[in-house]
């Protein structure tokens, strides 16, 4: 039985890779943040946490880190851990530079003391582009880096960090470079989710307004659940890579408004979505557009999923949880 030890494992990601590994067999560990809230801090766990290994730990706190390497010894190693927001890495620029950037260095040398023959799966993002697109409107393994949020800047550091401790080392680790991904499980402070759900408040009654920032940003939003297969797919190469994790297509905000609205038969939506300054970032991410042709190509990876299946299971689960009878067909 392969061990797999996952860091981050109650966020959206770390919640369905766990759901799949333990699918697949594995003896699945996960490294847990303490919080004062222990009640809540896995609940997108409730329904495999028996079957589960969990420790504390910190990525700030590298000998936390060893502790936890030398118990598991795990044969496979996802590091899905970090402050993830994006505009909230504005307010909180040394935070997010701690635990996305130097969390991974010390991982990384953990890894390489305790561990170097596990494989190490990272989670990079699209936000490492900034704004930086390649002249057929795509970006790829290849596409120049150049972030334009505290957040995008820590990934490119652990971007690098992996490649170079790789090619120093000759440890197996990877990188996902993963665009924007979704699902009922998304915290509500991001975009998608927070529009499926203050959208069936209205329409179940229990409200009549909210505010988004850029309606006009584009982004290449996919499903959770298909992105974290290839995060799998990733450790089962015969070597290690950098892999992009995309659907090709490209939605804006308003696109994403709109949809949802509709879905609700509430088309005036503009009666009920207004603009805050507060949601705005310092410096703007126009779009996002990922080709994954070499995921498909060398991994054999396809997405299911598609921008409106996403959002009409989103849409489902929060019909579901406010008790409205009038469902999506699913």
């Amino acid at each position: 039985m392969k061990k797999a030890l996952i860091t981050g494992i109650n966020g959206q990601d770390g919640s369905y890779l766990a759901e799949l590994l333990l699918e697949k067999g594995y003896e699945v560990h996960g490294i847990l943040k303490r919080n004062s809230v222990a009640e809540n801090q896995t609940a997108r766990l409730d329904n495999i946490f028996s079957k589960l290994h969990l420790q504390y730990a910190d990525m700030t706190d590298m000998a936390s880190l060893i502790k936890v390497l030398q118990d598991v010894q795990p044969d496979e190693i996802y590091n899905l851990a970090a402050q993830s927001h994006v505009r909230i890495s504005f307010d909180q620029p040394i935070y997010t530079a701690q635990t996305v950037a130097i969390g991974v260095m010390n991982l990384l040398e953990a890894i390489r003391l305790v561990c170097p023959t596990a494989k190490m799966y990272q989670a990079s993002s699209s936000e490492m582009f900034g704004n930086n697109i390649d002249t057929d409107g795509y970006q790829r393994e290849t596409t120049p880096m150049n972030p334009v949020s505290p957040y995008g800047c820590a990934k490119v550091f652990g971007y690098n960090l992996v490649r170079n401790y790789r090619n120093s080392y000759g440890l197996f680790l990877s990188n996902g470079i993963l665009f924007n991904h979704e699902s009922p499980r998304r915290g509500t402070n991001f975009v998608t989710n927070k529009v499926v759900k203050e959208a069936c408040k209205i329409r179940c009654g229990m409200s009549n307004k909210f505010y988004l920032g850029n309606l006009d940003a584009a982004r290449d939003w996919g499903h959770a659940k298909d992105y974290v297969y290839c995060m799998w797919l990733i450790l089962q190469h015969d070597e290690p890579d950098d892999f992009v994790c995309s659907t090709g297509v490209s939605h804006t905000v308003r696109d994403l408004v709109d949809y949802v609205f509709n879905k609700l038969d509430m088309p005036n939506w503009k009666d009920f979505v207004g603009q805050d300054e507060k949601f705005m970032r310092p410096e703007e991410l126009d779009v996002l557009k990922g080709d994954c042709s070499k995921a498909k190509k060398l991994l054999g990876w396809n997405h299911k999923y598609t921008f409106e299946t996403m959002l009409d299971e989103m849409i489902n689960y929060w019909l579901k949880e406010f008790k409205w009878g009038g469902l999506l067909d699913e």
